[in-house]
């Protein structure tokens, strides 16, 4: 359990996916213009991630992986599908989101405008699964780090999307409006978020 609580932390926080390893900057720096959207985009992320993590695992392992089909009699290795297997999942997954948002809550469906079919192809719900593969997790690490990933990107994204609220009242010069200012946030942030991995390694 401790181990699988430290995977948690680490996904969410030292190995975060859009001021770590910069991905999914897209929807990051789009949807991050209030609170409100930035929270909706976090939620969708913490679910994406957690179905489409563990079960690309299982995908993978029992139908793609060198051996899986030793069972047969089959020396097959289908790894090579990895990526097809893997966004057509995602893409289910979002599929699946988008018609559950649109029935139960239109207000959060309507704020994310285009993007949340664009979640299809974000590359940090890819890059989960490509890290569980490359890391050689189980199940439950693989769930586990799915749900830290998707946290670790909720967390940020409101993080910011709460400071671009706020800078609405500030006296910002002209030419730093906008994405310029954004852009500056996101930066900061990264450094803050890379103090916990100077933690990990001391």
């Amino acid at each position: 359990m401790t181990e699988l609580w430290a995977l948690f932390l680490r996904a969410a926080f030292v190995e975060n996916m859009p001021l770590t390893f910069f991905l999914g900057l897209c929807t990051f720096i789009a949807l991050s213009r209030k609170t409100a959207p930035a929270l909706g985009l976090g939620i969708a992320m913490v679910a994406v991630m957690g179905v489409t993590v563990p079960l690309n695992h299982l995908i993978y392992t029992t139908l793609l992986a060198p051996g899986a089909w030793a069972w047969a009699g089959l020396d097959a290795d289908l790894s090579y599908l990895k990526l097809i297997a893997f966004i057509g999942v995602i893409a289910a997954t979002v599929q699946l989101l988008e018609m559950v948002l649109d029935r139960f809550f239109p207000a959060i469906y309507a704020s994310f405008g285009v993007f949340l079919p664009l979640l299809t192809v974000q590359c940090a719900i890819l890059a989960g699964s490509l890290f569980m593969v490359d890391r050689d997790y189980t199940l439950a690490q693989s769930t586990v780090f799915g749900l830290g990933a998707g946290f670790g990107f909720a967390v940020a994204v409101v993080m910011l999307g709460a400071i671009r609220a706020r800078l609405v009242y500030a006296d910002l010069p002209q030419r730093l409006r906008g994405l310029g200012i954004t852009f500056i946030l996101a930066g900061m942030m990264s450094l803050g978020f890379s103090a916990f991995a100077q933690m990990v390694a001391s």
